[in-house]
């Protein structure tokens, strides 16, 4: 098994401070910064400097940081054969992800995986895409579902990671219950160009997403208003003061006066949600079931999600 301690070292080196590392991997700062002294002197090796009121790799520190990777890509592999070999499972399995997934994908994952797999202490962690990451590399979590293309890591770039693809989840449009296409079973943006729109505030990745679908479809859009959470989009177009997206994977249950309905023509927007792993892990009995879970529940919600909100 891979030294722990350089485990915290390689998780320091994605967040970059001892505090950051602490947290992320369930460490005391002051045990964070035993772990790392200790593993400088069992090599022999300057591994980190002061830099200010923090620390720092050296070049030595990065080398060993990278060429790591492999080694912990290894370590994944045998650790996923060896529980193979016996069909059996950790004492403990982590699963991360953003909001919408977490609601919809993970909290079904939870509840099937304590009736498969009673002996293993499942736990549940909502983070960003670039959390979702560093909490693999501290080995909190041994799944993350994300949004691909989000967060600082493009995971299909990254060695330290395997991406596997979930769904392409659409987005509809939400509108006023008393909105003239609301009845309609879809409808394009070239016939919503007059409306005044909800989205997220530029430099967002569903801001951009937004836009990318206006353009294809030779639509310029008036935004009124920006909201951050589906939730906030969903009470203001209930409100009647505008319309807005809304992933497939989001459920609109509970929401009064409002309406959704599937986008059709040029310009369709969607987002690819993928899961990523360990590089070496996949094949572990454990994530092989949860991807196969994922899949399933994915699948069906894209498939039965219009008729439950309508």
């Amino acid at each position: 098994m891979l030294d722990p301690r350089l485990t915290t070292l390689r998780t320091f080196a994605a967040c970059g401070t001892v505090a950051a590392t602490a947290e992320l991997t369930g460490y005391s700062p002051s045990a964070v910064s035993g772990q790392l002294r200790e593993l400088q002197q069992s090599l022999g090796m300057t591994l980190l400097v002061k830099d200010g009121r923090g620390l720092r790799l050296t070049a030595t520190g990065r080398y060993l940081v990278r060429r790591s990777d492999a080694l912990s890509a290894e370590w994944e592999d045998i650790r996923a054969g060896a529980l193979g070999a016996g069909e059996q499972a950790p004492n403990h399995f982590g699963i991360g992800g953003f909001s919408t997934a977490s609601s919809n994908l993970l909290a079904p994952l939870a509840a099937k995986l304590r009736t498969t797999r009673p002996e293993v202490h499942v736990h549940v962690i909502e983070a960003t895409p670039t959390r979702c990451f560093e909490l693999l590399i501290a080995e909190r979590i041994d799944l993350a579902v994300i949004v691909s293309m989000q967060g600082n890591v493009q995971v299909e770039d990254d060695d330290r990671f395997e991406s596997i693809n979930l769904l392409d989840d659409p987005l509809d449009v939400m509108v006023p219950a008393d909105h003239p296409v609301a009845e309609r079973e879809s409808v394009t943006l070239a016939e919503l160009a007059g409306e005044e729109w909800i989205t997220a505030g530029p430099g967002s990745p569903y801001h951009s997403l937004f836009v990318a679908a206006f353009t294809a479809a030779g639509v310029t859009p008036t935004v009124a208003h920006e909201a951050v959470e589906w939730e906030t989009s969903a009470a203001l177009v209930g409100a009647g003061v505008g319309v807005s997206l809304l992933p497939r994977l989001a459920s609109l249950a509970g929401e009064a006066n409002v309406r959704r309905i599937r986008l059709s023509g040029t310009g369709r927007p969607s987002r690819k949600i993928i899961a990523a792993v360990r590089t070496g892990s996949r094949r572990s009995p454990l994530v092989r079931e949860s991807l196969q879970h994922l899949r399933t529940t994915s699948q069906y919600i894209l498939s039965t999600r219009l008729r439950e909100d309508s």
